[in-house]
């Protein structure tokens, strides 16, 4: 069997290598931010806008559209004038709670240390 060629070099076992697979669900600028927000519990579209007022609608309508695809966060609709939508994790997407938790406790550890490296420099 061919090792199949991933993103991320060649993998042994030809099936993909699992890290590729959880950064194509995960991956990118807004998914992980909009998974962090939505632990807390059903967000409604505008929300996100408030939340992440940098992301644009149509990024946002695209990464919540790929996360529902994915099976990661359910869309409902409210059938009411004007139209209310809601997201939520799936009980898959709230498997990924430990993972987005690690990944915000390693970022404060590197922005600190970061910003730790400029101060000493400033300072010499």
């Amino acid at each position: 069997m061919k090792a199949r060629e991933g993103r991320f070099g060649p993998c042994p076992t030809g099936e993909g290598c699992p890290v590729e697979f959880t950064l194509d669900v995960i991956g990118g600028k807004w998914k992980g931010v909009l998974l962090y927000h939505l632990i807390d519990g059903t967000k409604r579209f505008n929300e996100f806008r408030r939340i992440c007022p940098l992301i644009t609608q149509r990024m946002l309508t695209l990464q919540l559209r790929e996360l529902e695809n994915d099976g990661i966060v359910h869309r409902e609709v409210y059938q009411q004038v004007p139209p209310k939508v809601e997201y939520s994790l799936t009980e898959f997407g709230k498997t990924l709670e430990p993972l987005i938790l690690s990944m915000k406790q390693w970022g404060e550890t590197y922005r600190n240390r970061t910003l730790s490296n400029n101060k000493e420099r400033s300072l010499k």
